[in-house]
């Protein structure tokens, strides 16, 4: 079984920056792909960004040169840093594994954090 946690959402201005950190325990996190979804209200959960345990990345477009998904794998951490906040980033941000490794089936998810962006 593994557990995500993430941390570090809140509130900033349009064109503000904000870190999102996500620590997992309970498993081999260096064979995992990892990755960050977000909800908004009233919409459905979207992909943001993936890292797998290769360690090559996907975006979606929207957030392609503004946000950087990266992987510590001695703390067992993924981060999201996210430059140039939007309001449309406004969301609920969460943590999700790939125990295959391969970023296209995701098996655990994180509580979310909440990230709002006020224009």
């Amino acid at each position: 079984q593994v557990q995500l946690v993430e941390s570090g959402g809140g509130l900033v201005q349009a064109g503000g920056s904000l870190s999102l950190s996500c620590a997992a325990s309970g498993g081999t996190f260096s064979s995992y792909a990892m990755g960050w979804f977000r909800q908004a209200p009233g919409k459905e959960r979207e992909f943001v960004a993936a890292i797998r345990r290769s360690g090559g990345r996907t975006y979606t477009d929207s957030v392609k040169g503004r946000f950087t998904i990266s992987r510590d794998n001695a703390k067992n951490t993924v981060y999201l840093q996210m430059n140039s906040l939007k309001p449309e980033d406004t969301a609920v941000y969460y943590c999700s594994a790939d125990i295959a490794g391969w970023g296209t089936s995701y098996d655990y998810w994180g509580q979310g954090t909440q990230v709002t962006v006020s224009s």
